[in-house]
């Protein structure tokens, strides 16, 4: 079931991101210590949900006056049952809603479940001069973060 959070279910997120965050490690990919992206949020109206209780969810922003996606993870106990993309698409629902003209997002670059799946789901690679500051500033951020810790890609897709 494919929702929008509601207040209680933010508490729960940052272990589903941080159980996501561990499928990076045996590809050499070690997030810098701190909070994660979720735990950041009090918004729940930003955030999509997969289940009760979640089992995944998905971040949205706004960046450039595009939808942004801020995040996406499933629990790793829940994975390869299609819920990312059940989530993606509920993305695309949201953007839609909000009459943006597409989502936008960072990424690594070669990660299977990562560039790779975002463009089997149409999403191309962003050059920097294609991106507007809002998103110039963002993945400047990220990388004084230390999240740059492999190659990144911004990427889109028009909707």
């Amino acid at each position: 079931m494919i929702r929008q959070a509601e207040p209680a279910d933010l508490a729960s997120l940052a272990e589903i991101e941080r159980a996501a965050d561990e499928m990076f490690v045996p590809l050499g990919i070690v997030f810098p210590p701190g909070t994660t992206v979720i735990e950041e949020c009090g918004d729940p109206g930003r955030v999509i949900v997969a289940g009760r209780p979640p089992v995944g969810f998905a971040l949205l922003g706004v960046v450039d006056g595009l939808t942004h996606l801020e995040q996406i993870a499933v629990h790793p106990g829940h994975g390869n049952r299609g819920i990312g993309t059940k989530l993606l698409d509920a993305v695309f629902a949201a953007a839609r809603r909000a009459d943006t003209a597409a989502v936008t997002l960072t990424t690594f670059r070669d990660v299977p479940w990562n560039a790779p799946w975002y463009a089997r789901r149409g999403f191309r690679v962003v050059q920097p001069d294609e991106w507007g500051p809002e998103l110039t500033r963002l993945v400047e951020h990220e990388r004084a973060l230390g999240i740059e810790v492999a190659p990144r890609v911004v990427m889109r897709k028009d909707l």
